[in-house]
């Protein structure tokens, strides 16, 4: 039986090979492939944590999204600041482009498929734009928290109020989130514009976020995507400004109009500091960008000085509420104050501190990521026939030096994978009475991945179909070989080893 289409050998060129010298049999101590080059991933966070023998269900690494756009909190009427939302999580953008030809029937090419399933995330509002918007149960957290501060402000503004301005407060509370929906929505409609997709719309306990799982092309564009949701703001808060104009500024819809315009001002402003994961620290990165032509160094700018930014916070924002510059001072501080005051500071630079770093560590991740290709990464497979013992098509694979096997049919074609897994559970002696059908998975359409794959693209089509093996062939349908997902986990953990 000749080995399978192509060489089906890994290529030795800049990237690291997937190991060769064995085929698929386990050693007779069954302890399965050789893996001791395999470095021991770190805990999952956004790569799963390899294996010794991949489960069935294993999910190839890869990022989760390509950005977070996060936007502040409700401001506390006390204080007049903001909190930000979760730390941004940049993903990588990279492709790569098949030649040309024609294309097999259900291989996976260039274009990522759909996601099978919604991301969730809590309580789903809608579907505006078709981006799916949660509600995090830690909203309903802030939104009692919102209610309650607000309610005693009113009961020293609006005293004849009683009860009635704890309703006044909720709406108060839900009318501020609708304006963080509109700042994300902006980010939304943007990336939408540039052809960026959005995996959802989340609004949580520190505001809202917009994963947005692609880079910009270009600084320009990432200037933009950025901008608008300040802009947005901005413009609210002028709307709400311009509403008070007719109205008596001692009512209730006087002092909820001046609620939000103060509000969606802090929110812009906020959100403009220059520094990573917050807006400002976007466009700093695409001014930075621009001027020295590689992503790489305005993301490293952009979040030293989030991290700075984040010191300052700690530090200066329990000092300025101290000082009076919200209104505060230190004949009206008391311990409580202070105490809250200098929880929320902490809590705003760890969450500034956080998503600068996880913004460098993306960065580096996009670096990297063109070097995992499927084309080197592939095994060498052998094909075999349904009812081949297991024994006859591991001595083929040793014969060929090949590491993986593909059941076909009497024409050739490629019907399934023998599981890595499988044959390392099944005992030598019982190898020449097991079919290797016994010990395959059937081929669907997303195990079909095309040998032009690389980056992002490749990790794209193998988390839409997750499995432990997929078909590599050529644009042509001649199979190339068998990609396990072991293998690109373990090119994923040593590509991010290595230093930028």
């Amino acid at each position: 039986m000749d080995v399978s289409g192509g060489s089906g050998q890994p290529r030795s060129d800049d990237s690291e090979p997937a190991e060769q010298p064995a085929a698929p049999t386990a050693p007779t101590n069954d302890a399965g492939p050789d893996r001791a080059d395999a470095p021991t991933p770190p805990h999952r966070t956004g790569t799963p944590a390899g294996k010794p023998e991949p489960a069935p269900s294993a999910e190839p690494p890869g990022p989760e999204r390509e950005h977070e756009h996060a936007h502040g909190e409700a401001p506390r009427p006390e204080s007049g600041t903001t909190p930000q939302a979760a730390p941004a999580s940049p993903a990588p953008g990279s492709a790569s482009t098949g030649g040309p030809g024609p294309e097999p029937t259900g291989m996976a090419k260039g274009k990522p498929p759909r996601r099978p399933r919604e991301p969730g995330g809590g309580l789903l509002m809608g579907r505006p734009f078709g981006v799916p918007v949660y509600v995090a149960p830690s909203w309903f957290v802030v939104a009692a928290l919102i209610t309650w501060v607000f309610g005693g402000q009113l009961d020293r503004v609006l005293p004849e109020l009683g009860a009635a301005r704890y309703l006044v407060s909720l709406f108060f509370a839900i009318a501020f989130y609708a304006s963080v929906l509109v700042h994300e929505l902006a980010h939304t409609v943007a990336a939408i514009r540039f052809k960026l997709p959005v995996r959802r719309i989340q609004l949580q306990f520190f505001g809202g976020v917009s994963e947005i799982e692609k880079e910009a092309e270009t600084p320009g564009r990432e200037f933009v995507l950025a901008f608008v949701g300040p802009l947005l703001s901005l413009v609210l808060a002028g709307l709400f400004y311009l509403a008070m104009q007719p109205v008596e500024p001692g009512t209730v819809p006087g002092v909820l109009l001046a609620g939000l315009m103060v509000s969606n001002l802090i929110v812009a402003a906020f959100n403009l500091l220059p520094g990573l994961p917050l807006d400002g620290g976007r466009m700093l990165r695409a001014v930075v960008w621009k001027i020295t032509g590689r992503p790489m160094s305005g993301t490293v700018a952009a979040a030293w000085v989030g991290r700075a930014l984040a010191v300052s916070v700690l530090i200066g924002l329990p000092l300025l509420n101290y000082s009076g510059a919200f209104g505060g001072g230190t004949e009206n501080a008391n311990g409580m104050d202070a105490l809250t005051d200098g929880l929320l500071a902490a809590v705003l630079a760890a969450i500034i501190w956080t998503g600068a770093g996880n913004s460098l560590r993306m960065a580096r991740l996009r670096e990297h990521l063109p070097e995992l290709r499927a084309r080197t990464l592939t095994r060498r497979a052998v094909p075999v026939e349904t009812e081949t013992p297991l024994s006859e098509a591991l001595r083929r694979a040793n014969a060929a030096g090949a590491r993986a096997l593909v059941v076909v049919d009497a024409d050739g074609t490629p019907l399934s994978l023998v599981r890595e897994a499988a044959i390392v559970g099944v005992p030598e002696h019982r190898r020449p009475w097991v079919a290797v059908s016994g010990l395959a998975q059937d081929l669907t359409d997303g195990m079909r991945v095309s040998a032009e794959l690389a980056g992002e693209d490749l990790l794209d089509v193998l988390r839409a179909t997750p499995a432990t093996e997929y078909l590599v062939v050529e644009e042509t349908g001649e199979i190339y070989g068998v990609l396990s997902a072991a293998d690109v986990e373990r090119a994923f953990v040593r590509a991010m080893a290595r230093p930028s």
